[in-house]
């Protein structure tokens, strides 16, 4: 049998083998650190690419000063409440158009006419309606994220085995008890599907309004440090916000893992 096949389908892997496949997983970018360095030291790389030891240097820094976290306040305030909205507003819709067809017809010609539009474009209109501060940023953030999270609740919820519905009706259960008791369990797996899509896009967002006009921020930190020639400042900003993304994204599957287990389980037989 091939190591390929050595675990059949629906067994755990043993902890041993899931510890070393996490250590292979960091030789790559271990090794490519390492070769930066030493070619930094050397120097053997442009000005614009710092050696990792300068940035850490510089991290430090930043951080023991507090400014660093000044900036990633002011960020994570814009981000957080951008993404409650657009994700609260886009699943809450979204179910109520997979179980109601006026909702569904109202919203789905403005979906189609809207969703390919880059948000990006119409920043300028934002800016004029809502001012240059965090409101316009968090708006177009909450606007972004409505449409994959919409989409996510919406086919999730259309996607609900009748079967359990019918099963429930007949049992009793009045339209509001099997929208919140079988509609909204079973679409979970589409709609945190949808969520970690809204909250990649959140930080996506959230750098880039604030590239464009900002006065605190991380992507204030990174337009600043670009016009000061201080790249060292610049890559601490990027692995900022690449460690954030990662510890959101990280903390947003263990709430689906605790969450929908079951609902994933089930779907997977349904559909096997």
């Amino acid at each position: 049998m091939s190591e390929a096949g050595a675990f059949p389908v629906g067994t755990a892997v043993p902890r041993t083998r899931q510890f070393n496949d996490r250590w292979l997983g960091l030789v790559v970018p271990v090794t490519l650190l390492m070769v930066w360095e030493v070619a930094g030291h050397y120097g053997q790389l442009p000005r614009y690419l710092v050696r990792p030891s300068v940035i850490c240097t510089s991290w430090w820094g930043l951080a023991s000063s507090g400014e660093l976290f000044v900036h990633i306040g002011s960020s994570m305030f814009r981000q957080s409440l951008g993404f409650t909205i657009g994700a609260s507003c886009g699943v809450m819709v979204g179910l109520l158009a997979g179980v109601l067809k006026p909702v569904e017809r109202f919203y789905d010609p403005l979906i189609s006419l809207i969703y390919p539009v880059p948000k990006v474009a119409i920043l300028p209109l934002i800016f004029a309606w809502f001012g240059l501060g965090s409101l316009s940023k968090i708006v177009v953030m909450t606007i972004s994220i409505f449409f994959p999270t919409y989409i996510a609740a919406f086919y999730g919820s259309r996607a609900v085995n009748r079967i359990h519905i019918w099963s429930a009706l007949n049992a009793g259960a009045n339209r509001v008890q099997v929208f919140l008791r079988i509609v909204i369990p079973s679409a979970l797996p589409d709609i945190f599907n949808g969520l970690r899509i809204g909250l990649a896009l959140s930080f996506v967002l959230m750098v880039t309004t604030e590239l464009v006009v900002s006065s605190a921020g991380l992507g204030f930190m990174i337009a600043r440090a670009e016009e000061t020639q201080r790249f060292d400042r610049m890559y601490v900003a990027i692995v900022t916000i690449g460690v954030i993304g990662f510890c959101a994204d990280r903390l947003l599957l263990w709430i689906r893992n605790r969450f929908v287990v079951g609902q994933a389980l089930s779907k997977d037989i349904g559909h096997g």
